[in-house]
């Protein structure tokens, strides 16, 4: 016999949210850790679910609820997170993160919020041809740009380089395939490329599809070519400042959708 009643909406599998339990705007953090970080800058903020690597939480920017959800690290994770918000309905996404400098004009400390991403990753593939460029929505971007400008970071707007693989770039020399990783990695610092993690190009391109906006903020945690792998020379204390640019680039987002009665 079937069942009786089928409720209009399933929780997603992975991140097993309700709609009502997450706001139509999203920062897109890495880490479990940093999503408590970036709560604590919204009103009210509470937990509303947490399953493997994704840690949810929802507060609110001037009366406008607001989430904060762990993707895990790389494309795969980031990909079934937008996925499974946008089947609740979320239409703005921001990632909020770290990255490594790939420029000797990228500094530890600086704020980056990319105009494009170069997708040296796999799983953009799975959405659209690699010639489709991965690019944030400009609409929104501006709204981060300004909220640097406004906090007085220094800041670059510089293309990112996205990767699969954390460690076929801090120690490339170590695989079988280094010739051709050292040849692409020269290429686009050439092209100019600032710096380089682990997700820009994926959100951007399934935002492209999913119809969603999309940006990045991220603080960059190296300096040009010294990255160290050991985790005391992590420098956690300036990510406040990629997570004070998105929480005020997020606000200047809802205040022009405001003004246009999206909000």
């Amino acid at each position: 016999m079937g069942r009786l009643y089928e409720p209009a909406f399933k929780k997603p599998l992975h991140l097993r949210l309700s709609p009502e339990d997450v706001g139509k705007y999203v920062f897109l953090p890495g880490s479990v850790e940093r999503v408590e970080k970036i709560a604590l800058l919204l009103d009210d903020a509470r937990v509303v679910g947490r399953h493997r690597e994704f840690y949810a939480m929802t507060g609110a920017i001037g009366g406008t609820p607001v989430s904060v959800i762990s993707t895990g690290i790389g494309g795969p994770s980031t990909s079934i997170v937008m996925e499974e918000l946008a089947s609740m309905g979320v239409h703005t996404m921001v990632r909020i993160g770290s990255c490594a400098s790939s420029s000797p004009d990228t500094k530890i400390g600086d704020v980056m919020i990319p105009r494009a991403a170069v997708k040296m990753e796999g799983t953009s593939r799975q959405y659209l041809p690699d010639e489709f460029p991965a690019v944030p929505e400009w609409s929104i971007f501006k709204c981060f740009v300004r909220a640097a400008e406004k906090l007085g970071f220094p800041f670059n707007t510089g293309v990112t380089i996205t990767k699969d693989s954390f460690y076929t770039e801090a120690s490339m020399e170590e695989k079988p395939v280094y010739p051709m990783l050292e040849y692409l990695w020269d290429a686009y610092e050439k092209g100019g490329a600032s710096n380089t993690s682990m997700e820009c190009s994926t959100i951007f391109t399934i935002g492209a599809v999913l119809g969603i906006r999309t940006a990045s903020v991220m603080i960059s945690a190296t300096n040009y070519k010294a990255y160290s792998n050991d985790v005391k020379d992590y420098p956690s204390g300036w990510e406040q400042r990629a997570i004070e640019v998105g929480v005020e680039g997020m606000r200047l987002v809802i205040e022009e959708d405001r003004k246009g009665g999206k909000a």
